[in-house]
């Protein structure tokens, strides 16, 4: 079960990485639009997360509270990537895309600073 575990978690920080990769593609390419890429990372952040929050034979369970503010944190970025994706928009509002990328963020720094 470790082992699955630990693969878990390396496709959630892969995840992480496309999100926040293509985001910041996007942002300096100068056209500020939601990409496949970023939809790919939401989706993988989103299924990975719910999968790591299962017990998988861990003697220490995660802490409920911290398991759903990340959850809805996830929820939240993926709503923000997809809505925009599946309407073909062009463009979306910058503080809508900052929102991802801070949503991003905050979801990261929940999980290394909350113990």
């Amino acid at each position: 079960m470790e082992a699955l575990r630990l693969i878990l978690r390396y496709v959630h920080l892969v995840g992480f990485a496309l999100l926040l990769g293509g985001a910041v593609v996007q942002y300096l390419s100068g056209k500020i639009r939601v990409n496949s890429v970023m939809v790919w990372g939401a989706s993988i952040q989103l299924l990975t997360g719910i999968a790591l929050s299962a017990p998988l034979g861990r003697a220490v369970q995660p802490d409920p509270a911290k398991l759903a503010v990340k959850g809805v944190i996830a929820l939240l970025i993926f709503i923000m990537v997809i809505v925009p994706f599946v309407k073909k928009r062009e463009s979306v509002n910058p503080g809508h895309f900052f929102a991802i990328i801070g949503l991003t963020l905050l979801n990261a720094g929940v999980a290394v600073f909350w113990h």
